[in-house]
């Protein structure tokens, strides 16, 4: 080995840091967005002027523009490489949130129009889903089999950070300047981390993995859109996904309409959810990479978030019908609605770990994209199915129907008899 090589392996080995760094970035930034305009809910309600029902399509249409866009870039990940994709698509969002901010903010002389609203909200998800399927193929590239685990749920913890963020800065900004200072704040956040990325993602130097070149073809592209069970743990991905979605966009609106908390002790809580999902999501990578579990840590997820889900429904049924006790039990509802969102947030970096292992380093984006259109069409339907449930039962029916959810992904993460062994889970 010569001089120069040798030189060259501690600057690899650092240099990698700075490339997880960047997809945490990166995943923060576009999560400030996609967590934190949810938790202005009730702000959002009343300054456009828009119903339950038109507010959660509101909401749902952002992860449904996600949904559509995320196979798209994972596969173009694959085929022109991380810089590329995560450069432009994470610069034409910083553009789409200034947009928004000059011409869908809702001002004393102006309303904008719901279609509008909902339109800009489509285009910020289609653009916006650049972000994770090139950042975690950046990450993939650049850690081994036995670091993989950590080093996912660190950019995962990006989400939950990114969401806290949100969840504490945007209701007050949008209640002391209004949503234009919102969405410019987002597009200051989006086109600084854009800068960054230009500055230090680039593909690891070694050659290991190769995804500008076309010379692919068409058939190796599409080999993980065949594989039944990469779809199969995209299924599962996308189930479990529902209570997180349901806790962070309706969670503002369940609290004050049935528990007439304010809006600082709302922000405080969702804050704690995502605080407690970024710890957990570190401790669960760690934990996993040294066990080699991750299928049966994914299991026991969906199994405690639904008994979570369970004690939830239950605490709400004894809040309607015992009123003398309201001011405690709604104390716990508080309490364990913080455990639920936490539980149902801990796993996604250990889940993204196994899709991509299972898909191999060189397609790991298209099937990443496979997972996140999963999370998305969650993200877009829950907003959607929860106004319903209120309007047809009322909120027990809702986290009832979120703990089962929860309990159906279970069986989605059982290991493949001819899976490759990625661990003893």
């Amino acid at each position: 080995m010569s001089a120069t090589s040798l030189s060259a392996v501690p600057d690899e080995s650092r240099h990698r840091w700075k490339v997880l760094g960047i997809g945490v970035a990166a995943n923060a930034s576009f999560s400030a967005a996609f967590w934190g305009i949810p938790a202005t809910a009730v702000l959002m309600r009343a300054d456009y002027r828009l119903s339950n029902a038109e507010l959660g399509m509101v909401l749902g249409l952002l992860g449904l523009g996600v949904a559509l866009s995320e196979l798209p870039w994972g596969m173009l990940t694959d085929r022109w490489g991380d810089r590329r994709v995560l450069l432009t698509g994470l610069g034409a969002t910083a553009a789409a949130l200034a947009s928004m901010a000059l011409f869908v903010a809702p001002t004393a002389s102006s309303l904008p129009g719901l279609r509008l609203l909902a339109g800009a909200m489509v285009v910020v998800g289609l653009l916006g889903g650049s972000v994770n399927g090139s950042s975690g193929r950046a990450v993939m590239a650049w850690f081994r089999e036995g670091e993989r685990g950590l080093a996912m749920s660190i950019r995962q913890t990006a989400v939950p950070v990114g969401g806290g963020i949100g969840a504490v800065l945007l209701p007050a900004l949008a209640a002391h300047a209004g949503f234009g200072a919102v969405y410019a704040a987002l597009a200051l956040l989006c086109a600084l981390t854009t800068l960054f990325s230009w500055r230090w993602l680039h593909e690891p130097p070694d050659g290991d993995v190769h995804v500008g070149s076309v010379v692919a073809g068409v058939g190796q592209e599409l080999a993980p859109l065949r594989d039944a069970r990469l779809w199969r743990l995209a299924l599962g991905i996308g189930v479990l996904c529902t209570p997180q979605v349901a806790v962070l966009t309706f969670a503002t609106v369940f609290l004050h309409d049935f528990g007439h908390v304010g809006v600082a002790a709302i922000s405080a809580c969702l804050a704690a959810v995502q605080f407690g999902a970024a710890v957990t999501r570190v401790w669960s990578g760690r934990w996993t990479d040294r066990r080699g579990n991750r299928r049966a840590y994914l299991r026991g997820c969906s199994l405690l978030t639904a008994g979570v889900f369970a004690a939830l429904t239950v605490l709400v049924l004894l809040a309607t019908r015992m009123p003398q006790w309201q001011a405690a039990i709604t104390a716990a509802i508080v309490a364990v609605l913080v455990l639920g969102g936490i539980c149902a947030s801990a796993w996604h970096g250990v889940a993204y770990t196994e899709l991509a292992t299972l898909a191999g380093t060189r397609r790991a984006g298209t099937a990443l994209g496979m997972g996140n259109t999963g999370t998305f069409l969650s993200l877009f339907l829950t907003p959607l199915a929860i106004p319903v449930l209120l309007a047809q039962w009322s909120w027990p029916a809702v986290w009832l129907a979120v703990g089962v959810c929860a309990l159906l992904a279970h069986s989605a993460f059982s290991k493949p008899a001819n899976a490759p062994s990625t661990g003893r889970g």
